[in-house]
């Protein structure tokens, strides 16, 4: 035991004596305990006081709330296990089958990330409601699309992404050899699927379900556009405090949507990390096995060619809204939707929301590769649980982190260390930068852990400090990797609305929020611009990203923009 704890000591020590390293890891973990783990425990604080625990036993008695409960856990359930198969089987196209249009497939698989998460629904309305143009105009019916039915599927379309990349990479980076080897032993095209590929898969299908049920679970969006009748627990939670001004059972509803969501994650977190899925010890040699069976093939072609067929009507769509008068009435050109957007009422927030994202970006993308090197490449007491809570901001509903963050710092908190926050555009950067930084400490993990720490080791031998291996060998091998935490940190912020729809004020307008306002109160051409207008921005912001840092460094571009 003494032994243990002076090798800990010790290790410590070793960080220490590099001050960079040190400044790092001080910085990453008051970071994650003002700002995750802090906001969280305010929360559980607030909805399972003392005070509290009759409201909490009063609501959960209420048969409205249980109605709430179930019909978050069964839609979430429904977006979780349709959108991980939809992108399983496209992601199974793009590895294994020799078709044309994948390229196109690809990029409908990810439009969605670059995108409001509600956008979607402004067109399925259009699209697909009471008066419809395909359902009323085109085929002459009256079919109502709120409810659970149109909600899963505008939930399923908007979080695709996740899904689809997850599992991209994974079954990328299986080892062909795995298939020759069960061809060679006699087993069928079927069953070396069934027996081979899909028991590799089980972590891929494991964090897609758990990253589906989540988002699925937190969406604000969807719900209050969708929902109709049918109420889930973050458009409730929305009501108690935006509509009832009742900040108490917004709280004690957080907590419940708290805790399905934390014990969905513990369980993919232990269970996963208990098991071994290890397919490749080198570089993995060879081509992937395709598919062959022409039932198969052309099969799941013409599944990837409706979803992407789907993917540019809903799109093109809310493109087409943008520039008629009155989207799905009046098909009239205008850019009066544009002139509000970008120099009427609608400026204040494009500039907002930009300025905002830019200052929490590279924040998130560098706080998140110090806690991947950290994490990865140093062993400390305490380690585990700035891993643990790095991805809390990823595994806790927006919804959730919003309000904590309220909770938090609606007044000076830890003792006057921290002042007040609310109304500031303080706290929008931190609730964006809690959101994004998860992903870019996943990508800088993953990284890491592919590069030999050899060459970190020969570094270290040669004399050089902690902090000159970090700054010389360590950052310009995952540069790739802070691009991806780069891009995905923007592209989070700027489509980001659950985390900070409680936070935004007068003084400082986000476009989601904005265009949630512009979609609830009927001006779907507005809210159609401003969709347009901030996927240009993303996608300009990529591009940029590319540009600099790839001409800069001459890293391989990993993510694809």
């Amino acid at each position: 035991m003494i032994r243990s704890i002076e090798q800990r000591l010790n290790e410590f020590r070793r960080i220490a004596q590099d001050g960079i390293l040190a400044v790092g890891l001080l910085a990453s973990s008051i970071f994650l305990l003002v700002f995750v783990i802090y906001p969280l425990f305010k929360v559980l604080a607030a909805g399972l006081n003392i005070r509290a625990l009759p409201l909490f036993r009063h609501l959960l008695s209420l048969g409205e709330t249980q109605r709430v409960i179930l019909n978050t856990l069964g839609v979430s359930l429904g977006v979780a296990i349709l959108g991980t198969a939809l992108g399983f089987l496209l992601a199974y196209v793009q590895v294994k089958l020799n078709v044309p249009l994948k390229r196109l497939f690809h990029l409908a698989a990810i439009v969605p990330i670059i995108s409001p998460p509600f956008a979607v629904a402004m067109s399925i309305i259009t699209l697909f409601g009471r008066s419809g143009l395909i359902t009323k105009r085109l085929l002459g019916l009256r079919y109502d699309i709120y409810g659970a039915d149109g909600l899963i599927f505008a939930l399923t379309i908007s979080f695709i992404p996740l899904a689809y990349l997850s599992l991209l990479g994974l079954i990328r980076g299986l080892d062909p050899a795995l298939d020759e080897a069960a061809t060679n032993l006699g087993a069928g095209g079927w069953h070396a699927f069934r027996t081979v590929t899909l028991p590799l898969l089980i972590p891929g299908f494991a964090s897609s379900f758990l990253l589906l049920f989540v988002a699925a679970m937190a969406d604000l969006g969807n719900p209050l556009l969708l929902g109709g009748n049918l109420t889930v627990l973050s458009s409730r939670i929305y009501l108690a405090i935006i509509g009832e001004y009742n900040l108490e059972a917004g709280a004690v509803l957080s907590v419940m949507l708290l805790i399905p969501s934390l014990i969905l994650f513990s369980i993919q977190y232990y269970w996963v990390s208990r098991r071994s899925y290890v397919t490749v010890t080198g570089k993995p040699t060879g081509q992937p096995k395709m598919v062959t069976n022409p039932w198969v093939k052309w099969t799941l072609f013409t599944v990837s060619l409706l979803f992407t067929a789907l993917i540019i009507l809903l799109y093109g769509y809310i493109l087409v809204g943008a520039f008629t008068k009155v989207w799905g009435i009046n098909f009239g050109f205008t850019l009066d939707h544009f002139r509000f957007v970008l120099f009427g009422y609608g400026a204040e927030a494009f500039t907002d929301t930009i300025l905002l994202a830019s200052l929490a970006t590279p924040i998130a993308g560098l706080m998140g590769m110090l806690i991947a090197f950290l994490v990865v490449r140093r062993k400390f007491i305490g380690r585990p649980l700035i891993d643990l809570a790095s991805v809390l901001g990823l595994a806790v509903p927006g919804t959730v982190v919003g309000i904590g963050l309220i909770l938090a710092y609606h007044r000076p908190a830890l003792g006057g260390l921290v002042p007040k926050l609310t109304g500031t555009a303080f706290i929008i950067v931190i609730a964006f930068t809690i959101r994004s930084v998860s992903a870019a400490v996943r990508a800088g993990v993953a990284a890491l852990q592919q590069i030999d720490s050899s060459m970190e080791e020969a570094s270290a031998s040669l004399g050089a400090s902690g902090a000159m291996t970090f700054g010389k060998i360590t950052i310009p091998l995952i540069r790739p990797a802070f691009l991806s935490g780069l891009i995905s940190s923007f592209a989070r912020s700027m489509t980001s609305l659950s985390p900070i729809i409680f936070l935004v004020t007068p003084q400082w307008r986000i476009m989601t929020a904005q265009i949630l306002n512009e979609a609830e109160t009927g001006r779907f051409g507005n809210a159609a611009a401003y969709s347009i207008v901030l996927i240009l921005i993303v996608l300009i912001a990529i591009g940029l990203m590319n540009i600099v840092i790839g001409s800069t460094t001459g890293a391989e571009r990993l993510v694809e923009s």
